[in-house]
């Protein structure tokens, strides 16, 4: 499955923040939408979030594709729901997003290819 990893992008971020080149108002700025669909849809890593250090660190899972149509394309999922999406479709982007829904952090964590033409 084809990925996009982007940790070293947020180790890069963590690192100009606490060196002083970026302020936490620069980085702690999600949406509103993004934050509702974090409390209320998004999976909890058990990881404390790099910024405020509370505990609670979620992750989300958007999906885009073209035979992903009206409703169906730029949603968020749980987790659970990519199963099914692998088989019923043949390919999408999934864009995993972790938010801290204390501080309002968000960051890109990885984006990939799935669906039955990406099966192993």
């Amino acid at each position: 499955m084809p990925t996009v990893d982007y940790r070293m992008a947020r180790r890069a971020l963590l690192r100009d923040l606490r060196s002083g080149l970026r302020s936490v108002a620069d980085v702690c700025d999600a949406h509103p939408e993004l934050m509702r669909a974090a409390r209320f849809i998004g999976e909890e890593t058990g990881e404390a979030c790099p910024i405020c250090e509370q505990p609670g660190l979620r992750v989300l899972f958007y999906t885009y594709g073209k035979e992903l149509k009206g409703r169906e394309n730029g949603r968020v999922r749980r987790r659970s729901d990519l199963l099914e999406l692998r088989e019923r479709f043949g390919e999408f982007a999934c864009y995993v997003v972790e938010v801290c829904t204390s501080c309002s952090w968000n960051h890109l964590v990885r984006s990939y290819l799935s669906g039955h033409k990406h099966a192993v």
